[in-house]
């Protein structure tokens, strides 16, 4: 893994480890096995490695959460699976935890791809129930775009819930109660 490669994965973890404020570029270096001059030569400053960090791991978020969004199935079985996927929960969620970072939330470009990624997961789960609406497995009753803002807020508050009782029980609580909300819609299978 090249210098660069070694920082930009060492600031990932530790944003999600420490957040921004917690995460020196001391940490950053001595994590990577990196001197300062290294550091400096690749990047701007502190600023632009988290920049690059925060866009890694939201791509990866996102081509994780494809993967399952776009296998094959009904779009409850797509989503559950994304629901259900492994996760280090009592960690949280390494991007939406970046929405209580008040130094990432305060800087508009460092903000910007946690904005869009979230952003993107809301929009994408809404196509993927539009497109079960579409083909008769969801009542018309469901609204896509206000269930995906749900579904995302529900993700997002299991994590948060989760973490404050040191324990998965509530996020698999908040994620079974979604999932069983959502199954009310399930258009009843033509006879």
């Amino acid at each position: 893994m090249s210098t660069a490669e070694r920082l930009i994965e060492s600031t990932r973890e530790l944003l999600w480890e420490r957040g921004y404020i917690g995460t020196s570029p001391k940490a950053i270096q001595q994590r990577a096995g990196a001197g300062q001059g290294s550091m400096y030569h690749h990047f701007a400053g502190k600023p632009d490695l988290a920049l690059a960090a925060i866009r890694r791991t939201a791509g990866e978020m996102r081509a994780k959460a494809e993967e399952q969004l776009s296998a094959p199935g009904t779009a409850v079985d797509r989503i559950t699976a994304y629901l259900h996927r492994e996760r280090d929960v009592l960690k949280g969620c390494p991007v939406g935890r970046l929405t209580q970072d008040p130094e990432v939330m305060a800087d508009p470009v460092l903000r910007a791809p946690v904005d869009e990624t979230l952003a993107w997961l809301r929009e994408r789960l809404a196509e993927l129930l539009t497109e079960g609406r579409e083909r008769g497995e969801l009542n018309a009753a469901l609204d896509p775009r206000t269930t995906a803002a749900t579904v995302v807020a529900v993700l997002q508050g299991g994590y948060v819930l989760a973490r404050a009782a040191d324990s998965v029980q509530p996020f698999d609580q908040a994620i079974a109660g979604v999932l069983g909300l959502l199954a009310a819609h399930v258009s009843a299978a033509p006879e």
